[in-house]
């Protein structure tokens, strides 16, 4: 009598890899000094430039105008959690990193994205409206609004740096195998992120879309040489920029 056949195994999902974490906490070691003294070096000159422009503008600096659907989006005083969490989640992106191409691909694509938004804010100075809030009645909003006061609002660099973080660190988990899970997360606080920059009152619908432009402008000048070559290796030009590794030449030995 003919035994019934074996049942076939399931085969696995080619994006699920069980150990990637563990290879990710190698990327984090990896260069870890570069990672962290660039890291905190890049965010002090932003600041430093950033506040810079600030100072020098704001007598030239016109109102954004509203969209209509910028009245959907009330204060939300609680959304200066994800608001602040922006200066970790930028820090991630570097610390992924799995090699000293990759760190220099992020930071070529991240000094685009001030070099454009500088420009912007030096030529056509912008500031957020007038609300009408009473900012006392939020500590932690009042604090934010005495820091910032709303200048160099478009394009917002919030949105700008939490867009670009989401594309690397995406393709960051996508070549280490990580489950949905953790892929999603990563958009999910990026999107949390760029809520609070409307929710806070920090920037209005057109700064969004302005940060949300610049990024993608930057990403196409950083990569347009590397376009080709992703093209015929059907991998998107961020991913390819951010897992580029150097492989060593090969002698061929003559008989």
């Amino acid at each position: 009598m003919p035994t019934a056949p074996a049942p076939a195994r399931r085969r696995a999902r080619p994006d699920a890899n069980p150990l990637w974490a563990r290879h990710l906490w190698r990327r984090v070691i990896r260069l870890w000094p570069l990672k962290m003294l660039g890291t905190m070096a890049g965010i002090g000159g932003f600041f430093a430039l950033y506040f810079w422009t600030l100072e020098h503008t704001a007598a030239r600096a016109v109102v954004v105008p509203t969209l209509f659907a910028d009245a959907w989006f009330g204060l939300q005083p609680w959304s200066v959690v994800p608001y602040g969490s922006l200066w970790l989640y930028v820090s991630l992106a570097p610390a992924f990193a799995a090699n000293l191409a990759a760190l220099r691909a992020y930071v070529r694509g991240a000094a685009l994205i001030v070099a454009l938004a500088m420009a912007c804010y030096w030529l056509f100075p912008t500031v957020t409206p007038d609300f009408g809030v009473d900012w006392s009645q939020h500590p932690g909003l009042q604090f934010l609004k005495a820091a910032d006061a709303g200048g160099n609002a478009f394009p917002s660099l919030h949105v700008a740096f939490a867009f670009y973080t989401a594309l690397v660190i995406g393709s960051q988990l996508r070549s280490l195998g990580a489950p949905l899970g953790a892929r999603a997360f990563n958009w999910l606080w990026c999107l949390a992120i760029l809520h609070s920059t409307l929710a806070t009152h920090q920037h209005v619908l057109l700064d969004v879309l302005g940060g949300l432009a610049t990024t993608w402008l930057a990403v196409a000048l950083a990569w347009r040489r590397r376009a080709r070559v992703a093209q015929v290796a059907q991998v998107a030009p961020v991913a390819l920029a951010a897992e580029f590794t150097p492989r060593p030449i090969r002698r061929i030995s003559r008989r």
